[in-house]
């Protein structure tokens, strides 16, 4: 499956997920505590996150988080759109987490190539930026206005999941957004109960329908707290678990906080599984890989 982001082309191939790494640049993280002062260290961080493996970098200024206000537009642009420029001229795929169309304007015409909307194209004029400058278009569902707390009754959570998005699918498509363009979220947490977004992951293969590669957001989710009694930075395992669960179930891209962990866990995985070439990244002079130097 072709997914075309701007002037990049990207191949998914099945079971070969590419890594979104998260660049949080707000103070009021929903599960990242780390801040970075300054746009050097934020462009340094995008830097190290692509280094260590990711193929995307979502950069956003606004959490999901319903217990905080946020910033006004302007501000918004103001500390987005320099590190997004920045990123793009190193030639970084950068994806943008907003749902405002004015901010999402300014930051494709700065080189974003992506547009990680998280209101679930509550706004159409999102699908008009993304037909127009041919950025990618992810398209999440929620049933909840951005930072608002509702959790709506489902009678169906899965179904109510794949008649959003299939809907959501033909308002882009009738604003000039070309299916390639198109990255779907199941939205896990968006205006779900944690029961729910399990329900929702465990029959994530039900979006194939959908012929839409499926962007996988589960890194250090609410849900997996709730199973695991983790805190937010203390769910890698369970995150490590539920990317492993969704890429079996047809996840092609993975939205996750730990880079540079994930990143070795798919590589073994792909060597275990025997996809694609086997290549050995160590030296085999390298004792470091061997065993811990001794204490002297």
């Amino acid at each position: 499956m072709r997914l075309r982001l701007g002037g990049h082309t990207l191949e998914l191939v099945p079971g070969e997920p590419l890594v979104m790494g998260i660049l949080n640049l707000g103070r009021d993280s929903v599960a990242d505590s780390r801040t970075f002062a300054g746009v050097d260290e934020q462009v340094r961080r995008g830097q190290e996150l692509a280094a260590a493996g990711a193929t995307l970098i979502d950069v956003g200024v606004l959490s999901g988080r319903t217990d905080t206000e946020p910033v006004s537009v302007d501000e918004e642009i103001d500390v987005l759109c320099p590190v997004v420029a920045a990123l793009a001229q190193a030639g970084l795929i950068v994806s943008v987490d907003t749902w405002r169309a004015p901010t999402i304007a300014a930051a494709v015409a700065a080189g974003a190539a992506l547009v990680n909307d998280t209101s679930g194209l509550l706004d159409a004029t999102v699908a008009d930026i993304a037909a127009q400058s041919g950025a990618g278009l992810v398209l999440m569902h929620t049933r909840a206005k951005p930072k608002q707390e509702y959790f709506p009754v489902y009678a169906d959570p899965v179904r109510d999941v794949v008649e959003f998005l299939r809907e959501r699918m033909e308002i882009a498509t009738a604003h000039g957004v070309t299916a390639e363009q198109i990255l779907l979220d199941p939205g896990l947490d968006y205006a779900k109960a944690p029961l729910e977004s399990i329900e929702v992951l465990r029959n994530l293969d039900a979006l194939a329908a959908l012929g839409r590669p499926l962007l996988l957001a589960v890194s250090r989710k609410y849900f997996i707290g709730m199973l695991t009694d983790a805190g937010p930075e203390e769910r890698l395992a369970g995150t490590l678990a539920a990317v492993e669960f969704g890429v079996n179930a047809g996840a092609q891209v993975v939205r996750v906080h730990d880079v540079a962990e994930v990143t070795q866990y798919l590589r073994t995985r792909a060597a275990l599984r025997g996809d694609g070439e086997l290549v050995m990244r160590g030296r085999r002079d390298d004792e470091r890989l061997k065993w811990i130097a001794p204490k002297h």
